[in-house]
């Protein structure tokens, strides 16, 4: 006979739904082992057929210590789950094993515990309980250096880790949030890559001949919006947010400051989101009928 304390116990072990602990013990004949390694592998198989569903929504999640700072991209399929006090807890829990386990990759990560939990059977069973694909997209480490260190979340949403070489908190707090909304590409024009400027100069000289001006004015107008171009994608220089009269590069020389490093993750960001047509389904479906 299964009983109600027999339930409240598997579910206690499993976190799973109260019928489904029924039903693992009833298929067991009231083996708790055996009901919760059953219940384990049937969210295995549940989590392996959801494995192909797009998961863009999510939150960042960051861990720190003295030496450095992770952040973390951890993907589920709706809004109202990120938001969810468990599935936070997966997510911090997967940025504390980046920070102290340093993994190679997603898949090394996965196969981590935190608190004598595995990160993938952690997922696996969430899947299982609440019926969305989750997955763990992406992950930095951060050193810190020898100035302040500044992490920055706007609405879980988008994530900043900023360190500075010199410069204190408050600095480094202001040029998270700068990234966070600006969301440049590259630090200084240094960085950016020869094919990205090629491409760019390609497609302004295009559309500079069309003005039928004289090569040596075209080649001074392709230049001066290569400039423009580069003051844009870089971190350097932008204006800066809060005092848009100078860039983020005259702000650290005002402050004899100077970036180190910093990572900007947003959620879903690249992501190719299964598009809702409604009005679509519906014609597709009475033409369906009708046939």
């Amino acid at each position: 006979m299964i009983t109600a304390a027999m339930v409240k116990e598997l579910r206690e072990r499993t976190g799973a739904a109260m019928m489904d602990c029924k039903r693992a013990l009833e298929a067991t004949n009231g083996d708790l082992d055996a009901a919760a390694e059953k219940m384990r592998m049937d969210g295995q198989a549940k989590a392996d057929k959801k494995a192909s569903r797009v998961a863009a929504e999510g939150i960042i999640a960051f861990a720190e210590n003295d030496q450095a700072v992770a952040i973390i991209e951890v993907n589920c399929e709706t809004d109202f789950v990120a938001k969810g006090d468990d599935f936070a807890a997966l997510s911090n829990a997967a940025a504390k094993a980046v920070l102290e386990q340093n993994p190679a990759d997603v898949e090394a990560l996965s196969g981590m515990s935190v608190d004598g939990r595995q990160l993938d059977e952690w997922r696996r069973e969430m899947i299982a309980k609440i019926g969305e694909n989750m997955t763990f997209r992406r992950f930095a480490v951060m050193p810190k250096a020898a100035g302040a260190t500044a992490t920055y979340s706007h609405g879980g949403r988008i994530g900043v880790v900023m360190t500075l070489e010199a410069g204190d908190e408050e600095l480094a707090r202001n040029l998270s949030m700068h990234v966070a909304a600006s969301n440049p590409q590259f630090l200084d024009a240094s960085e950016v890559p020869a094919e990205v400027l090629d491409a760019e100069r390609k497609i302004l000289i295009a559309q500079a001949e069309d003005s039928g001006k004289p090569a040596d004015i075209i080649e001074k107008m392709v230049e001066g919006r290569i400039r423009k171009y580069l003051a844009e994608i870089t971190l350097l220089g932008q204006p800066f947010v809060m005092d848009p009269d100078q860039s983020v590069e005259k702000l650290l020389k005002s402050k004899g400051a100077k970036i180190a490093a910093y990572a900007r993750f947003e959620v879903g960001e690249g992501i190719e989101k299964k598009s809702e047509d409604f009005a679509a389904e519906v014609e597709a479906a009475a033409k369906a009928s009708m046939g």
